[in-house]
């Protein structure tokens, strides 16, 4: 079994790095680019990069060099692009990037993005740091630029643990994760957080599981309306299936118990969860007990449990979907 990182490990891969020798601006913000898919042309979105005058960009490009990388290195020099040599998934590609950046604050977006509002660095700098939290979220449109609703609220219905998605309408509004990623962090904050796990290897169970830990650790999650994102084609889907990495998510997250100025995971938590995991009684118990000996680590972190969440959150509703 794969051991649950309790420190942010995010520069343990094996990869190349070239460009991005030059510093575009100084507003004390930078771009992480993450890329899917093979048509989309990507020489518009570094010259918005560029007139945006973000500090540093870095663009993920994966195990399989993409035909327009040596282009796009000679016409930006500025961009630093990862030429990975080990599949990522999504959140290790983040936690990689941040491990080569050294600024207060950076942006994720994918490269079937386009900015249409708010794109200036220092102007989303500005709105970031306005208020202490460890990312600001982005209004993101369909391609027929209509609002996505993309926060989520958390909810129990009848015991069980649920999610509530909705359009963002104000400034401020809280979710418990920042949909596809893409949002404006605080790196010292993302990182004391610990990034993403990546021993969890589905994306959507990664999101939750950051949004989950920063909300139980203190930190929060929230919407700008000042900056607004759309996409060039389809919406992405999340893969929510309840496998291995909700176990994972379910054991750090919905689990733990929070008493007095630390969390624990108690035992008699495990008879529940061994009848719902389908697993046989040895590998039950040991992601069990891999799950207590890091809330065991890091339960001086924590400053509520899942059912304080529930009780404190402001945007509550009467239906969910499944965690």
């Amino acid at each position: 079994m794969n051991t649950i990182p309790t420190t942010f490990n995010g520069g343990l891969y094996s990869y190349t790095a070239i460009g991005g020798g030059e510093r575009q601006g100084d507003g004390g913000l930078s771009a992480v680019i993450l890329n899917r898919g093979e048509r989309v042309s990507r020489f518009s979105l570094f010259e918005e990069l560029a007139k945006a005058s973000f500090d540093r960009v870095i663009s993920i490009e994966g195990t399989k060099k993409r035909f327009d990388t040596d282009a796009l290195f000679a016409s930006f020099p500025f961009v630093r692009f990862i030429l990975l040599k080990e599949n990522l998934n999504a959140g290790e590609e983040i936690n990689l990037a941040v491990s080569e950046l050294s600024g207060g604050l950076f942006f994720v977006l994918w490269n079937d993005l386009k900015i249409l509002r708010g794109g200036a660095a220092g102007r989303m700098a500005k709105i970031k740091n306005a208020h202490s939290r460890l990312c600001t979220v982005p209004v993101i449109q369909d391609c027929r630029f209509e609002t996505i609703p993309t926060l989520t609220s958390p909810v129990l219905i009848r015991g069980k643990a649920g999610t509530l998605p909705f359009a963002p309408q104000a400034d401020g509004q809280e979710t418990i994760f920042p949909f596809d990623g893409v949002g404006i962090y605080d790196r010292e904050r993302f990182i004391r957080l610990g990034g993403f796990d990546s021993t969890i290897k589905n994306f959507h169970w990664q999101l939750m599981d950051l949004g989950f830990r920063a909300r139980l650790w203190g930190e929060t999650i929230v919407s700008t309306l000042q900056v607004k994102l759309s996409y060039e084609g389809t919406v992405p889907q999340s893969d929510s299936t309840l496998n291995g990495d909700y176990r994972r998510f379910y054991l750090k997250n919905l689990a733990p118990v929070f008493r007095g100025e630390y969390a624990n995971l108690p035992l008699r938590r495990f008879p529940g969860f061994l009848k719902c995991s389908r697993l046989d009684l040895y590998s039950a118990w040991e992601e069990f007990a891999e799950a207590r000996r890091w809330i065991a680590e890091t339960g001086r972190h924590f400053c509520r449990d899942f059912r304080a969440v529930l009780d404190s959150w402001e945007y509550g509703g009467a239906r969910g979907g499944d965690l």
